[in-house]
């Protein structure tokens, strides 16, 4: 008996293989935040965002943090976790993944200019070591949306397409 072959490059299958962990990984990020209450109506938000005023946003953020996510701290809070949430699920279960992977990006960008600001006088390299923790997702997710990693090991490959086509 003969194992059925896939046509699929390996390089394919890793690209799927890493959508789906930072499925995982979002997921757990949501989790807490979507279950939990510390985050959305605890202060936990504000807490983070605090935080990175005080260790170092770059400075184009800094008005933004102040004057627009602070006071709407709590509403935003929910955007963040539910965002998270969908962001897992559609990597997770390969549905949208283009549009999620646009957002996830667009996530980690400004999650890396709200926290890795290394200062005015570092060295040009610092700027990418400190931005470590947010530019490795936002590489992910622009890997995601310029391939098509929704391919195989998705929800969306077994459902039937619909019978648009069958006039």
């Amino acid at each position: 008996m003969s194992a059925k072959r896939s046509n699929t490059p390996p390089s394919f299958a890793a690209l799927v293989g890493l959508r789906v962990a930072v499925g995982v990984l979002f997921l757990i990020f949501a989790e807490y935040k979507v279950l939990g209450t510390q985050f959305t109506l605890g202060g936990g938000m504000e807490m983070w965002v605090r935080r990175f005023l005080q260790d170092g946003a770059y400075p184009c953020m800094v008005p933004v943090l102040r004057n627009f996510v602070l006071p709407h701290a709590h509403v935003l809070a929910f955007f963040v976790a539910y965002g998270e949430l969908a962001i897992g699920l559609s990597l997770l279960l390969g549905i949208m993944v283009r549009p999620a992977s646009v957002f996830g990006f667009l996530y980690m960008l400004a999650l890396l200019f709200s926290s890795n600001y290394p200062g005015p006088h570092a060295p040009f390299w610092q700027y990418f070591g400190a931005s470590l923790d947010h530019s490795v997702l936002a590489f992910c997710f622009a890997a995601f949306a310029f391939a098509n990693p929704d391919e195989i090991l998705s929800v969306r490959r077994r459902v039937k397409p619909s019978s648009r086509n069958e006039r």
